[in-house]
This record gives structure tokens, sequence and C-alpha cells, in this order.
């Protein structure tokens, strides 16, 4: 028997049809108690356009599987970052073009320093591999990605940033 969260981690993010919720690490728990199914996701910001998706989503692949009460709920802590995609995830990314974000790695305690540029960055091209690559808009099809270029390819690419 297929279970609630065997499920709803097969669900696709709406934005990145090539990743799940699971993959995009957004799908935070999944439990189950007679019949009923609690979810709880994090979006990757609090004002992520696709969240409500995400939710009708979940309960459409959650009721077309029997279970008649399904409860999806938004939790914003702790913060969703871009090191919660898997491995499996991030290699899905790369095999559709998009570049994955590097890690970021945990938060450091104290003063935060101040920089207003951005950091240069090294990007690798998921398509040829080539680590010259250029930023051509900060923004891209959603907020959370950029849009690049391979310099040895000439293919531009989206890469998602990382937070």
């Amino acid at each position: 028997m297929t279970t609630a969260r065997q499920i709803a981690e097969q669900v696709r993010d709406p934005e990145l049809p090539v990743l799940t919720l699971a993959d995009l690490g957004v799908l935070r728990d999944v439990s189950e108690s007679d019949g009923r199914v609690l979810v709880t996701i994090t979006p990757t910001y609090s004002g992520c356009p696709a969240i409500d998706e995400m939710g009708a989503d979940l309960r459409r692949a959650l009721t077309a599987a029997g279970y008649a009460e399904v409860e999806v709920r938004t939790s914003l802590h702790p913060a969703w970052t871009t090191d919660w995609i898997s491995d499996d995830g991030r290699r899905k990314l790369t095999e559709h073009g998009i570049a994955p974000p590097s890690r970021v790695g945990p938060k450091v305690a104290g003063p935060v320093p101040l920089n207003l540029t951005p950091p240069s960055q090294r990007v690798p091209c998921p398509l040829c591999g080539s680590p010259r690559t250029t930023e051509l808009s900060r923004f891209g099809s959603t907020a959370c990605k950029a849009l690049r270029r391979c310099e040895d390819c000439a293919e531009p690419f989206e890469h998602i940033k990382e937070i």
C-alpha cells in the first residue's frame, strides 16, 4: 500500500516541474492518523506565488489516492534554504539545463557583514560544464532564478539563486 508520504513525495513543483516538492525541499512533514492527512510545506520564500498551487496539488493527489481529509499547512520557520534541495533534485536540474545553486552552509551567528554588490560567482554551464558563464539578468522566469549565458557553447540557461 502506498503511504500518504510516498504520494506527497511525487507531487511536482508548479514552477520547476522537473522537481518534486520533496526534491525541492519544501515538503517538510506528512503525517496520517485515522484516514486524516496533515502535510506541512515551507515555501522557498514568504511571498512565493506558487504556494497555493502546491497545497492544491498535494490535496488533489492525496484525495485521488483515497484520503478523505487532507490538510496542508504552511510553515515559515525554519526558513527554506537552497541547501534543502536534494542531491537528486540538483542532478535533475542540471539534466534539464538549469544550474543548481551552490551550497550555502549553516548560518553564522553574529554581525552580518554589509556588502552592497553581489559576489562574483562561478556558475558552471549545465549544458557543457564550462565555468565561463556570465549573468545576463539577476532575474529569470521566476524571482528565484537568474538568467546566464555560457561563453563557450553560447547557450543561455537559468540558475537557481542561493538562499
